[in-house]
């Protein structure tokens, strides 16, 4: 059963006041319309742009979307135990800066010799260590998440630039030559890998009790509690799964860049961008993993078409700008209508 499912509070049922016509109108044009839009741009594209569509390009872009969709995935999972309200509910904003420290953590123990297994478990370990911090400053200590995280943010950006004395860290070893390679049709492993950690991402939070028991603390905290959930350990392991998602996505920059990288802050901005857009892809506008994956490849497709017909990619952030202000106002829209 996926966790896209209704939940009613203990004594209640389910079954409610049958929904608004013009609610349910509004709701089916706004997934229907993100749906006609996706298709749209690969229409365009495929028909403007040469080798749109082929199977390389379509996995390049699978394989340039993967460290921001791992991040934007992480983000959902905070965003799902949360809430939608993103400055008293769920949001993340240390997940970038998480990212470029676990990068700079992995570089420098390559440098210093140690192996890949020695790597991975230090650069997981730091992003876990870095949700850990985030759901302990919002869970326990009551930090709106929004400053919670923005703060934690400063702090893990400040502890990369003393770590990388500023400067980009080469990093070279047998992983990192495998997740930069790609197949014999030209598609990236890294590609591979978004859709591997899509896949084990969504059983884990669509398809099992522990990811309906997210989705009830999320949107409805007062029944969860009446029915004994623990929310403030569900909350807190959302961040903490979130900062893995940083770990993991830090080593992806690695192998992709051939070390660290001192710009990472400047993938906030876009992840956020493309977790929030995921619930436009959702039955019910709520944020999903595979909505996120979508999303994600929208930005890519759009960044790869401009590419291909030689326009600047910085449209694209305008592009995501209106956007996001569409499905936020839509979004806010229908719930008012609803409620």
């Amino acid at each position: 059963m996926s966790a896209e499912v209704e939940f009613a509070p203990s004594g209640f049922s389910a079954a409610g006041p049958p929904p608004r016509p013009a609610g349910n109108i509004a709701a089916a044009a706004l997934r229907f319309g993100s749906l006609i839009a996706f298709a749209a741009i690969l229409i365009i594209f495929s028909l403007t742009a040469p080798y749109f569509l082929s199977i390389g390009n379509i996995g390049n872009v699978l394989g340039q979307s993967a460290i921001s969709g791992v991040l934007a995935i992480g983000l959902t999972i905070v965003l799902i135990a949360g809430g939608s309200n993103v400055v008293t509910g769920g949001i993340d904003l240390s997940l970038a800066a998480n990212m470029g420290l676990s990068a700079a953590v992995y570089a420098s123990l390559t440098q210093l010799g140690y192996g890949d297994a020695t790597a991975i478990a230090a650069t997981i370990l730091t992003g876990a260590l870095i949700g850990t911090v985030n759901a302990i400053a919002v869970v326990y200590a009551g930090i709106v998440p929004l400053l919670a995280t923005l703060a934690v943010m400063n702090v893990v950006a400040g502890l990369e630039l003393v770590l990388t004395g500023n400067t980009v860290l080469p990093a070279s070893t047998p992983l990192l030559s495998a997740l930069s390679a790609s197949d014999p049709f030209g598609i990236p492993v890294l590609a591979y890998v978004l859709l591997g950690f899509t896949a084990i991402t969504t059983a884990i939070v669509q398809y099992t009790p522990l990811g309906l028991r997210l989705y009830a603390v999320g949107e409805f905290p007062d029944a969860a509690r009446a029915a004994g959930l623990p929310l403030r350990r569900l909350l807190a392991g959302a961040f903490v799964a979130s900062g893995v998602s940083g770990g993991i996505a830090g080593i992806l920059s690695v192998s992709y860049l051939s070390g660290s990288t001192t710009g990472a802050g400047e993938m906030l901005l876009p992840v956020v961008v493309t977790a929030l857009l995921g619930s436009v892809f959702s039955r019910r506008l709520v944020p999903t993993v595979t909505g996120t994956l979508l999303s994600a490849l929208l930005v890519g497709f759009l960044v790869n078409g401009f590419q291909l017909l030689n326009i600047s990619s910085t449209l694209v952030s305008g592009v995501q700008g209106v956007l996001i202000l569409i499905v936020v106002s839509a979004t806010t829209l229908l719930r008012r209508q609803e409620a």
